[in-house]
């Protein structure tokens, strides 16, 4: 049971102190009991707890919607936010507001969507449907909408012998090309990314040029481009959008976790000037809401992250310490005989882990390789965030690490140590399976 956090530790009820190197699920990018965070959550309090968004606006809803419009990549200067309670939530209400963009324009057809296979995009049903994590979709897929598919951008697994970047980026360009024209023309409401893929499979960051290319792929077929930045956005690779830091600008982001970096559950929808401006000359409203939408409190707690990000100049810590951290990593892990890929950006770093690195071949699922590391490394000591199904859903294994924006180099060698040790463990069981 945890019982309190302490910077970069957490606390349980016996007393012991274990090492967040994963700030939870990619969330606490600030550590824990901030106290410039904790008094601003305070401070709301003790002026307006709560008012409903059909009758009022906030003062912190209004100045945080402000902020991150400012800080949003070209092509949002006027544009609008939408606040609310989780990144699932959140990306719902992307694809919502990509279908009733097109309704507005007047092409009520679109109401298909695309997506990439090891993608993951929440967990409601509609967020699910579009999600290519076969292991997360499988007890509710006779409930979810149809999908439709591509390949992710996933070198190591993906890439064909000889393949350049351009040859492959050329490929992932075309397939989705022919998923757009297979769907039916006219029929493609948007396609969803992650920018830099998040837990499934791993923080891949985008090969050079594919962005681009899926952007222009979208222009040509009058579809959107909705970035998931739930887990890589909000300062996590360095730069507060990964699309922004790659020259990209999608129709709409989905941001959440690092938004409010755990201390009070929030997502967000930006929208581009583009399609606000499709809402303001058709119906002038949004066509939905949620109960707790641009909560107060809330909407405090995440503007006074990013005044902490910005004063205490940590996305400059975000690149300094991420170079720590993927030199420790392969120093440490760079030749280890159950590790075939270091991978990620900024202070979101992955191991991909197989039985044997001369084939890339993965654990049997039944070794239970991912819980075991994540049940030995807290009795290590250490919080981190091993998943499985990499490969395809079911197969391959990986460990993501995403310490707070505030760690040092001391607290890395600790992270580094503790991992080691609790990955030696795992796979030694795994092997005996």
């Amino acid at each position: 049971m945890a019982a309190r956090g302490d910077g970069v530790y957490l606390v349980d009820s016996a007393g012991k102190r274990y090492l967040d190197a994963s700030g939870g699920a990619v969330v606490s990018s600030l550590g824990h009991n901030h106290p410039r965070i904790v008094a601003a959550i305070e401070a709301q309090l003790g002026q307006l707890e709560f008012a409903h968004s059909s009758f009022f606006t906030n003062a912190p809803a209004e100045m945080l919607a402000a902020r991150l419009i400012e800080l949003a990549p070209e092509g949002f200067g006027a544009g609008r936010v939408i606040f609310l309670g989780s990144g699932s939530e959140a990306m719902e209400s992307a694809l919502k507001l990509a279908r009733q963009y097109h309704v507005e324009r007047g092409e009520p057809q679109r109401d298909r969507f695309i997506a990439r296979r090891q993608s993951f995009h929440g967990n409601t049903l509609a967020t699910l449907g579009i999600g290519g994590h076969p292991g997360r979709r499988a007890i509710y897929e006779p409930m979810l909408m149809p999908q439709r598919l591509v390949a992710p951008c996933y070198p190591l697994r993906d890439r064909l012998p000889g393949e350049g970047d351009d040859a492959y980026t050329d490929r992932l360009a075309d397939e989705l090309r022919r998923a757009i024209a297979d769907a039916g023309e006219g029929r493609v409401a948007a396609f969803v990314i992650e920018p830099i893929a998040g837990a499934t499979l791993g923080s891949v960051p985008p090969v050079p040029g594919y962005l681009r290319k899926i952007r222009a792929v979208c222009d040509e077929a009058g579809v959107l481009l909705i970035a998931d930045e739930v887990m890589c956005g909000m300062g996590r690779a360095g730069d507060w959008f990964v699309m922004r830091q790659e020259g990209v600008c999608p129709d709409l982001i989905a941001i959440a976790k690092g938004l409010g970096a755990g201390f009070q559950p929030i997502g967000a929808v930006m929208a581009s000037e583009a399609v606000i401006a499709a809402v303001a000359t058709g119906s002038g409203r949004l066509a939905g809401g949620h109960t707790y939408m641009s909560h107060p409190v809330v909407c405090a707690a995440a503007l006074a992250v990013i005044d902490t990000i910005v004063d205490d100049r940590l996305l400059e810590a975000v690149e300094r310490m991420g170079d720590v951290l993927e030199q420790t990593l392969r120093a440490r892990f760079g030749g280890h005989a159950h590790v075939c890929d270091i991978r990620g950006r900024g202070l979101m770093w992955s191991l991909e882990l197989v039985a044997d690195r001369n084939t890339d071949a993965p654990f049997a699922p039944c070794a239970g390789l991912a819980m075991a590391l994540r049940d030995l490394a807290r009795d290590n000591g250490l919080i981190c965030y091993p998943s499985s199904g990499t490969i395809d859903g079911l197969r391959g294994d990986h460990v993501l690490i995403a310490p707070p924006f505030t760690i040092d180099d001391g607290q890395i060698a600790e992270i580094v140590d503790k991992l080691e040790r609790s990955l030696d463990m795992a796979t030694a069981l795994a092997s005996k399976i």
